[in-house]
């Protein structure tokens, strides 16, 4: 490497800035500072170097003379990460500096600068990046620096950044917004005789406007229009085409005849054009960013989680909303239910599923006094656990759409697309221009093509498809029906076939008559109960709410299999409780079906719960079988199977006694027939069936059962509303098929006039900005129509 000195301009490779001062040379490639030079040693000795042609924006300068000493300190790590065991860390940091593609290649690649980061997820909407480490390899410290190292440094916040940021603005664009206004309004005060035809009248003021104009223009060029041509010089010198390269040349030419009439005194220019131009230009850039943060927020800021988590008050079991937990609550988590907040044991044997957090799914055992974090699933009888961080529901959001962050862009115009685009557009403007050259006419054919170019916006296209969605989630949302994105509710659209489980979806055991044939003492009553608490199952909370125990025994070696039943030790005595199959003893052939109570071998009597079927669900039915195929698969004895054949048709299957296993391989057959299904269950013992079928949707009433593999949260109450929901989803696809038809008309009209040069440049600008208010109108207006149409609002 060699350092010199530069007389003339040269842009530095890595973050496209202009060198001033020292030039730093390195395989023949120009550096502003020792930041931008170290980032490309780092790229280029890990093989990265792809970074600088995969997108036209390389990175952005890294000036950060942070300290980062704080970040070794126990305390503050604590605060900061999601999750850490043994072996791993998980941590999401908010990156300001993410911008494009580019920047979600090489933040996907951080494992080939540190193999100790094994695995990185981007949030592009949200400007995130959540980072699996090896924590014993590479500290919190070093993983910040490397970030801060290639040109990303995180803003770190002890609070939910996502939240905070909520409401910042752009500063940088909205100051380049003001000024360009500024120059705009001066402009079009300076060139009113022009307007008024009065320049004969007003001579010896002409030359004078002229100047006053150029000088207005500069700014507005090389300080509000400076990204264009940035952005252009870097696509062109990686031999690339992005959508700045003609609006960057027009405001060049618009400013290059400006400066030639003023100085030679040949007209008035194109100084109003040009500032209008620019000022529009910025202004439609942040609508477009107003409209994607509106998009980033409602789909991962609505209050998602319709269930309650037990909370200990006074001994108490007393049910609270996930955003009421404070700091010092505690929590009852039972076996199969969600840990909603970072929490530390404080009574049972923790053992938890953490699949939902790591993708691993053997469990790990936590002991009195460890941290159990959040999107843990208890594997054993109930815990006792104590608040220490408040939920984030963006983190719970984030876990339950991880499979969706990677390259998360589709909102965004894609590059490959825009720069077939691109070249369209100018293909089309440069023969629109020679057509008018070979006749003469070179005033046309200059506003045929500036006009064509600037008309040509693809935003339209690129908002129809995720405001439509996001519009409708929001209308679910208000409705108690919670979708996971945007993507679920195309996925919906498209079922033709309905799975019901029975239990806790097509009934409700809020109502449910409660009989008990046997004999049970006391202390008999606690044991059953001690060991019922530990369930989520809505039987046993039926029967528990009966028993109206506060207190109860420890439990051990406690066991639920789905769909039977579960059994534990109390008070060294064996405790049982469920259907046959579970029992250690044989009952009679002519043994009545409900839940049975079996403590150590002596049989003690049935539960008998004539349970409730959801209010309208025969109405329900009837609506659903006109356009679905309906089947009913429950893991209970067929004792309500002439109840349910009242209700559904004869044509739909009615199954019983089916194992989790039976379940999820009728859902693969009905896959294998040709049928999108939709399976709707409480996610206690279905949750394969769940996430194997093309929608899955968790029924819950006030119960902590959420299945991260479902795509839609039910509430009980809400489940009258489901053909509303699916006929709104295929609206919804309607809305983007005419949303879509809308930008196309726009793009043709307006190019249909740009080629005969009858559409003046500034008012192509305004169209731009105007047709992507058009489009966020129509979705808004029509989503909120076709929602009234299905009675949703």
């Amino acid at each position: 490497m060699r350092t010199q000195k530069i007389l003339d301009i040269s842009l530095c490779y890595h973050c496209g800035e202009e060198i001033v001062g020292t030039d730093r040379i390195l395989d023949g490639k120009h550096f502003c500072c020792a930041g931008c030079l170290g980032v490309y040693q780092i790229l280029s000795s890990n093989h990265l170097c792809a970074y600088y042609s995969y997108n036209p924006a390389p990175g952005k300068r890294s000036v950060s003379n942070a300290h980062f000493e704080y970040l070794d300190e126990p305390t503050i790590i604590k605060q900061l990460i999601d999750y850490q065991d043994d072996k791993s860390t998980i941590v999401t940091f908010y990156i300001p500096a993410i911008h494009c593609s580019s920047c979600i290649w090489l933040l996907e690649h951080l494992y080939k600068i540190n193999p100790a980061i094994y695995n990185s997820r981007i949030d592009f909407l949200k400007k995130q990046v959540t980072i699996s480490y090896q924590h014993k390899e590479m500290s919190l410290r070093r993983l910040v620096e490397t970030l801060v190292e290639i040109g990303y440094e995180p803003a770190i916040n002890l609070q939910d950044v996502v939240k905070e940021k909520s409401h910042s603005v752009n500063k940088s664009l909205i100051l380049k917004i003001a000024v360009a206004g500024f120059c705009m309004g001066n402009v079009m005060l300076f060139s009113f005789p022009e307007y008024f035809g009065l320049s004969g009248l007003e001579s010896q003021f002409q030359a004078l406007f002229g100047w006053l104009n150029l000088t207005l223009s500069i700014p507005v060029v090389f300080y509000c229009g400076r990204e264009y041509f940035v952005s252009a010089w870097n696509s062109l010198k990686h031999k690339h085409i992005n959508l700045d390269t003609p609006l960057a040349l027009i405001i060049a030419v618009l400013f290059l005849r400006t400066s030639y009439a003023v100085v030679f005194s040949s007209g008035p220019g194109f100084a109003d054009t040009l500032t209008g131009l620019v000022f529009l230009l910025l202004m439609g850039k942040w609508v477009k960013q107003r409209t994607y943060h509106h998009i980033s927020f409602d789909r991962d800021y609505r209050s998602y989680f319709p269930i309650a988590v037990t909370t200990l008050i006074g001994g108490r079991q007393t049910p609270k909303a996930i955003n009421e937990l404070l700091v010092g609550d505690r929590l009852w988590i039972r076996n199969g239910e969600l840990i909603p907040a970072d929490s530390i044991v404080m009574k049972g044997n923790a053992w938890l599923d953490m699949s939902f957090v790591t993708g691993e799914t053997e469990p790990q055992e936590k002991v009195l006094g460890e941290i159990a974090y959040a999107g843990g699933r208890q594997m054993g009888e109930g815990i006792e656990l104590e608040v220490v961080k408040l939920p984030s529901q963006s983190y719970l959001t984030g876990l339950w759409n991880k499979e969706h962050y990677s390259h998360d862009v589709k909102h965004h115009f894609n590059d490959r697309v825009a720069k077939y685009f691109t070249i369209a557009v100018f293909v089309i403007a440069f023969s629109a221009m020679g057509y008018w050259l070979s006749y003469g006419n070179s005033n046309k054919a200059w506003a045929a093509f500036t006009a064509v170019i600037i008309v040509a916006c693809p935003c339209v296209l690129t908002l129809s498809t995720p405001f439509t969605l996001s519009a409708i989630l929001s209308v679910f949302d208000k409705k108690g029906f919670y979708v996971k994105n945007t993507d679920a509710v195309e996925d919906m659209a498209s079922c033709n076939s309905i799975v019901f489980d029975k239990t806790g979806t097509l009934t409700t055991t809020e109502q449910a008559k409660l009989t008990f044939t046997g004999t049970l003492g006391d202390e008999d009553h606690k044991l059953v109960a001690s060991l019922l608490t530990n369930s989520p199952h809505p039987l046993s909370r039926q029967i528990l709410k009966s028993l109206g125990y506060g207190s109860f025994y420890p439990i051990s070696k406690y066991k639920e299999i789905p769909g039977k039943g579960i059994s534990g030790q109390v008070c060294n005595q064996m405790v049982y409780a469920g259907n046959k199959s579970i029992l250690p003893i044989d009952l009679k052939s002519n043994q009545q079906s409900g839940v049975h109570i079996v403590i150590d071998t002596a049989y003690k009597g049935t539960f008998i719960i004539e349970q409730q079927w959801r209010k309208g669900l025969k109405e329900l039915v009837s609506i659903l079988q006109h356009n679905f195929l309906l089947t009913v698969l429950s893991g209970d004895t067929a004792g309500d199977q002439e109840a349910l054949k009242r209700i559904f048709q004869e044509k739909a299957g009615i199954n019983f006694e089916q194992s989790p296993h039976d379940k999820l391989k009728a859902i693969l057959t009905k896959q294998k027939n040709g049928e999108k299904v939709m399976m709707i269950g409480d996610g206690l013992n279905d949750a394969g069936a769940l996430k194997q079928s093309d929608f899955g949707i968790a029924i819950t009433d006030n119960i902590n059962n959420f299945t991260p593999g479902c795509d839609a949260i039910l509430k009980g109450n809400s489940l009258a509303y489901l053909p509303n929901f699916h006929q709104l989803s295929k609206d919804g696809l309607k809305i983007i098929s005419i949303s879509f038809g809308i930008a196309i008309a726009y793009n043709c009209i307006g190019l249909y006039y740009a080629v005969q040069g009858t559409l003046y440049p500034l008012v192509a600008a305004v169209l731009m900005p105007v047709s992507t208010i058009t489009i966020i109108s129509f979705t808004s207006v029509a989503t909120r129509f076709f929602a009234r149409k299905n009675n949703l609002l």
